[in-house]
């Protein structure tokens, strides 16, 4: 399979993602990556954000397709920004 590529770049063409993860202790953490699957084993493992590493397993709750790195950080910032009502009612988070 060919990975695509910016054009004239040489550099591969990523999707990035917005991720919840819910918390065993219930909080909800926001992340961005290009591979949830990946990124969700790593904080199951203990080798995710430090936030997680105490509140471990998480389980994916929601993920959502971004543009790029950039767009994925001002999702991310967005999401942030909410109270937790509003992040759960994201796809219906519960």
């Amino acid at each position: 399979m060919k990975m695509p590529y910016k054009s004239g770049t040489g550099t591969p063409m990523v999707g990035w993602y917005v991720y919840i993860v819910r918390c065993s202790d219930g909080s909800l953490y926001t992340g961005i990556t290009t591979d949830v699957e990946s990124r969700v084993s790593l904080h199951n493992a203990g080798r995710g954000a430090k936030y997680t590493r105490a509140r471990r397993p998480v389980e994916l709750v929601y993920r959502e397709t971004v543009g790029d790195r950039g767009a994925a950080v001002r999702r991310e910032c967005a999401i942030k920004r909410l109270r937790p009502i509003a992040k759960r009612k994201l796809r219906n988070v519960q």
